[in-house]
């Protein structure tokens, strides 16, 4: 019998801009585990990718958005540091939205969630792609 190979995970992610703001929570589970990222998180089966961002930013957050359009589609590809072996593959659809009610909480799987300035989120974020998805975010809808 063939063992099928592994397959990428779908996942989606907000860039949610308030003002002049952006929403950002820290992570509480591995891959990133602490570090501070987007909302976002896997596609369940029969859910739009759209409803699927929408979900993950009220779960994570508590906060209400209206999605402004997609961003990017990019790939985490996260590799065992010991083998060099990939452990992890995710295909992030990142969406810009923009706030519409409720104040960041942390929930589900998101240890702390808030508001930063573009300067203090592009200090806070260690993930080059995630700073490139909220520069092209802050490109399109906040020059």
């Amino acid at each position: 019998m063939i063992t099928p190979l592994p397959s990428p995970s779908p996942t989606a992610g907000v860039i949610c801009l308030r003002g002049r703001e952006v929403l950002l929570i820290k992570r509480g589970t591995p891959p990133r585990l602490g570090q501070w990222s987007l909302p976002g998180g896997r596609i369940e089966f029969g859910e739009t990718a759209e409803a699927a961002a929408l979900r993950e930013l009220r779960e994570e957050t508590g906060v209400e958005a209206r999605l402004l359009g997609l961003i990017d589609v990019v790939d985490g590809v996260f590799t065992s540091r010991e083998t060099g072996e990939t452990t992890r593959h995710f295909v992030m659809f990142d969406y810009a939205a923009e706030w519409t009610g409720g104040e960041p909480r942390a929930g589900d799987d998101a240890a702390d969630a808030r508001f930063f300035t573009r300067e203090e989120a592009m200090a806070a974020v260690e993930w080059d792609l995630t700073r490139q998805v909220i520069e092209q975010t802050y490109a399109l809808f906040r020059r």
